[in-house]
């Protein structure tokens, strides 16, 4: 059985997912962005009978494994124009357009793997794609039952001033999967920087008091962690009130936790990350589902064995 690390090998998930299958004995090979020069991947699909097989291989620094043989494949790639070694060289350089064969190959294979081979795939970039969205995947949010805050996006500013008007405190963000700072609007500062709505809209939404909750999901488990603070965004609390948020594991209610495993299945994301605020009212507000969550801090802050239960996820494939 081998397993497929697509990603940056010192970057934390993906250090910390290969530990874990070291140490269940299971064999990895990692695909560095980086090396893509020393990459090469041949796929193909014979047409039979019983309908189409899987064919091909991958070649990472002199080692070949059948694509066939990959039983999971844990993806946090990296886009060849992104790479600094290769962002330098003009589009049309052999190295960088190598790199980027590798890639699209790669994503075929990841896209094709779980439905021609059972290879467990955490998670399918399509799937990922969701999250490009907020919007969008509030629908899918709305359906498994959880709350949303009330939610403006706009690019008129005078709209703007009414939504904070209805709701008194109200906190902005971008709307798209990019990750921004959540923010506090304060009407006497930002009153003056609304004109820039009109060069792109922005999300804004009621704020929702209450404790936040990181809940990862990892096929039908779930690893939840509670954090404390006073900062409107727990993530940049060090930077937003002094001191950074304190991390603890939480016990999600069986219902909630329920909810949580549909949701992530509905979108197609066996390992995500999902927002929830734990409102004073009752509601549990969610607020999106990180299709590839960097779990680290909360595996070493609340103690969640988030990594070995992704690498027991990759292997029962």
């Amino acid at each position: 059985m081998t397993v497929l690390l697509w990603g940056v090998p010192t970057e934390g998930p993906i250090a910390m997912v290969a530990a874990a299958l070291s140490r269940l004995g299971v064999d990895a090979v990692t695909v560095h962005p980086r090396a893509a020069g020393e990459h090469h991947v041949v796929l193909g699909l014979d047409p039979g009978p019983g309908g189409a097989t899987l064919t091909g291989s991958i070649q990472v620094a002199g080692r070949r494994v059948a694509l066939g043989g990959i039983r999971g494949a844990y993806l946090r790639p990296v886009e060849p124009e992104l790479v600094p070694e290769l962002a330098r060289l003009p589009a049309t350089a052999p190295d960088r357009i190598h790199a980027r064969l590798v890639h699209d190959t790669l994503v075929a294979f990841t896209e094709v793997a779980g439905t021609l081979t059972g290879c467990r795939v955490a998670n399918r970039l399509s799937s990922m794609a969701s999250n490009i969205s907020k919007p969008y995947q509030a629908q899918a949010v709305l359906r498994h039952g959880f709350s949303t805050p009330a939610t403006l996006i706009s690019d008129d500013p005078d709209e703007v001033l009414d939504f904070v008007a209805l709701h008194g405190q109200v906190v902005y963000k971008s709307i798209s999967g990019v990750r921004s700072i959540v923010t506090a609007f304060d009407p006497a500062t930002d009153r003056s920087r609304l004109g820039r709505l009109r060069w792109c809209p922005v999300q804004f939404q009621e704020q929702v008091r209450g404790p936040d909750v990181r809940v990862h999901v990892v096929g039908e488990e779930v690893f939840a962690a509670r954090a404390d603070t006073d900062a409107v965004d727990y993530r940049y609390a060090r930077a937003q009130v002094g001191q950074d948020a304190r991390l603890s594991a939480y016990r999600l209610p069986a219902d909630v936790a329920d909810r949580c495993v549909a949701l992530a299945a509905d979108l197609d994301l066996p390992f995500s990350g999902i927002d929830l605020k734990l409102a004073p009212d009752g509601r549990v507000v969610c607020f999106e589902v990180n299709p590839s969550p960097g779990f680290p801090w909360y595996e070493q802050e609340a103690g969640l064995p988030i990594s070995a239960a992704v690498a027991r996820w990759l292997t029962r494939g």
